[in-house]
């Protein structure tokens, strides 16, 4: 039992444990934009793009909804800073809040996807047997067909929505989520801790969640991180083609639908701001998520 003594000296070095663990953040942080500044870059655009999201009734100069005929198709100045719409709307206002359904989609659907074929993976690499041959089968099934007309036959399906659109991207990104999850626990379940855990009489949910799950997700994170930009590019792209956000809510590839429909020449600020924030988030994504590789995969940290 600890005396008054030791227990004051404990209290005494919790601020310089905590210190410590901000200082070894700081210090990792500082490697990171050291050896990887072009995933630093793409970290850095990633974060501007969260903040834009999360304040874009603060950021927006306009009502991105609100229609004003007299201006419409302005050209970019100081009082419409990308100029507006042909229906007047302020294309400033419209990006920063396409900047919300872009990251909604992106994040949701890489969040579920991964989630639901992370788990699955994971636990039928551990049950194997009959388990294990039905979901690889129902994977099989799921991946013959192309992802991108996938995506559309469910879209056609459940009907054009932010929501539906979400999900069927994140059914797409299902099946490989499953593949790699199930791959890499059918290695970690052999190791000595897993073997030991079973020998001691640790229940399956147990030995799943502590030490296969756990072991597991490095490689997982990473291709999760890269696929956030394929979603949004996915999204855009359904969009583009009348299948994804409906109108009037802004999206940036309905923007450029809109634009490169009849206004290419006419008014080319209409395809040119929405395409270049578009380019930014998924380089951003990709350059990210490619530094994040290096750093968490054994064989690259040291390159």
């Amino acid at each position: 039992m600890k005396t008054n003594g030791s227990q004051n000296q404990d209290y005494e070095l919790l601020p310089q444990i905590a210190f410590r663990a901000q200082k070894n953040w700081r210090g990792h942080v500082w490697t990171f934009v050291r050896k990887k500044p072009l995933g630093a870059t793409g970290g850095l655009s990633l974060i501007v793009l969260v903040l834009t999201a999360l304040f874009a009734p603060l950021i927006q100069t306009f009502d991105p909804l609100l229609q004003d005929i007299p201006n419409r198709l302005h050209s970019p100045d100081s009082q419409f800073l990308f100029g507006t719409d042909p229906f007047g709307r302020d294309m400033f206002s419209r990006i920063v809040h396409g900047a919300r359904v872009s990251l909604y989609v992106g994040l949701i659907s890489v969040t579920l996807g991964t989630t639901v074929g992370t788990l699955t993976g994971v636990a039928s690499a551990y049950a194997g047997g009959k388990v294990d041959l039905l979901v690889q089968r129902v994977v099989d099934a799921m991946q013959g067909i192309p992802g991108l007309i996938l995506i559309l036959a469910l879209v056609v399906a459940l009907g054009a929505s932010l929501n539906n659109v979400t999900i069927a991207i994140a059914i797409a990104f299902t099946p490989r989520m499953v593949r790699l999850s199930r791959s890499q626990a059918l290695m970690v379940k052999q190791e000595d801790y897993v073997l030991a855990a079973k020998t001691i009489g640790a229940s399956s949910v147990r030995i799943i969640l502590r030490h296969v799950l756990t072991n597991s997700l490095t490689p997982v994170i990473v291709l999760a991180t890269g696929y956030l930009g394929t979603a949004i590019v996915t999204e855009a792209g359904l969009s583009f083609l009348g299948l994804g956000v409906p109108p009037p809510h802004p999206s940036w590839g309905g923007m450029l639908q809109f634009g490169a429909r009849q206004y290419q020449e006419a008014a080319p600020w209409l395809t040119i701001f929405p395409g270049t924030a578009l380019t930014i988030t998924v380089f951003g994504f990709n350059l990210f998520g490619d530094a994040l590789r290096d750093s968490l995969d054994p064989r690259l940290r040291g390159r």
